[in-house]
Parts: structure tokens; sequence; C-alpha cells
């Protein structure tokens, strides 16, 4: 199976400056993560912080957070699991569209740690979630390396396209989140949308059959990203 995109891509055509771009992501990153009371305590400082961006981020942002901070805490709770946890097509794993889990998504998962790796914070993370989970993609690109970070979100275009039109599919107040992100970066050309019906119709594969390429050093594989694709 290919990658996701036929080619690497590292400029964003949006509007966003470098500063609004991180801003999107730094604020997306928190609030694509289960939501807590803290994050909900946020919600005001975030409101205020969304004002300086342009149209495509900040609607969609402070649409969210209007709805978010008009939920109720439990329902806010279920509201996610029930979005990220419970439906395969709205998976916040990068690599879950194309690979499942099967042998060859370890292989596409030394990509982001091997980014990780790169700017010294690997050691830093949680074990507790793969290193393609959105929010701490997005984190990296705000807070770590934003060249990097970027990169990886570019690649992923078609992903979180279709991410955003199965959110949208159920109605979900989680797509304003994806259509900021994908504010921040290249638009979905022609390839990318051959490549969302590909995955739309394939469904990620559901061969289980474990990640062991994962443990892999990623200092033993292409460190340029090629040979990772098919």
């Amino acid at each position: 199976m290919k990658l996701l995109t036929l080619g690497r891509r590292t400029g964003t055509g949006s509007a966003l400056s470098e500063r609004q771009q991180r801003l999107v992501w730094r604020i997306t990153a928190l609030l694509l993560d289960y939501p807590t009371a803290e994050t909900a305590d946020l919600v005001g400082q975030l409101a205020t912080a969304t004002a300086e961006l342009p149209d495509a981020a900040r609607i969609p942002l402070t649409d969210f957070l209007q709805r978010f901070g008009e939920t109720n805490p439990m329902r806010r709770a279920s509201n996610y699991v029930e979005t990220f946890d419970m439906q395969r097509r709205s998976s916040l794993h990068l690599t879950y569209y194309a690979y499942g889990d099967t042998r060859k998504r370890g292989m596409a998962l030394l990509r982001f740690k091997h980014a990780y790796r790169q700017a010294g914070i690997e050691g830093e993370l949680s074990d507790s979630e793969l290193p393609d989970y959105l929010p701490m993609v997005l984190e990296f690109a705000a807070t770590v390396d934003q060249v990097q970070g970027e990169r990886l979100l570019a690649e992923h275009v078609p992903v979180l396209e279709l991410l955003r039109l199965s959110l949208q599919d159920n109605d979900s107040y989680y797509t304003g989140l994806l259509a900021a992100v994908l504010a921040t970066l290249p638009p979905v050309n022609s390839a990318d949308r051959r490549r969302i019906a590909q995955l739309a119709a394939e469904g990620p594969p559901d061969e289980d059959v474990g990640l062991d390429p994962f443990a892999m050093d990623p200092m033993a594989v292409d460190t340029t990203g090629q040979g990772a694709r098919r």
C-alpha cells in the first residue's frame, strides 16, 4: 500500500503566518486530547487567543469552543470516547487509516519516532500513545520543531481531510478542529482526493499482527523517509 501522498510537501500554501500556524496547532493539540476540567477552564483564554487568526481558522475554532463550553462535562467525555475511541474511521492515529494494526504500520510509525529523536524529545514522550497520535504531532509542531512537525502534518493531509469528512458525516463539533488544522497546511489536491477516495473505500486493514517493526531503531532505516514510501 502506498503512503498517504505521492510526494513530500514542505510549503503550507496557507494564509497564516508561522506564529498563527503554531497557535492553531497548540490550541487544536489541547482540544483534540481527552477533555478534562482543566481544558474546560481554558475555554475563555483560548477563545481570546483565536481572535487574531484568519477566518479559515478563527471561525471553526470559535464555533467549537462555544459548543464545547456549553456541553455538560460528562457529555463532553462520553462524546469524545464515542467519536474517537469507538469508530475506526475517526481515529486520531494518522497511520491507522492506511495500515490498520498491521506490521507495515510499524515501519510508518518510525518516521514520527525519528523526528522526535532528532529533536531530542523522544525520552520525554508518554509511552501511553503511539507517536502518530494527532494531538502529539500538533504539540510537536507547535512547540518543538515547526519545520519537521509541519512536514509530518502535510504528508498526512489526505488522512486529515478524511477524518474531517468522517466527523462532518457524524455531525460532530470536532469537525471544526480538523478544518482549522487543514487551514494551516497545503490545500487538498487531485492526488489527495484520489487517495482519500481509496482510503475511504478500503477502510483500515484489520490484519491484527502487532507492530513489531516499531521496536526497530529508526536510525537503522532510511532517515529521509523515502525508504518507507511504497
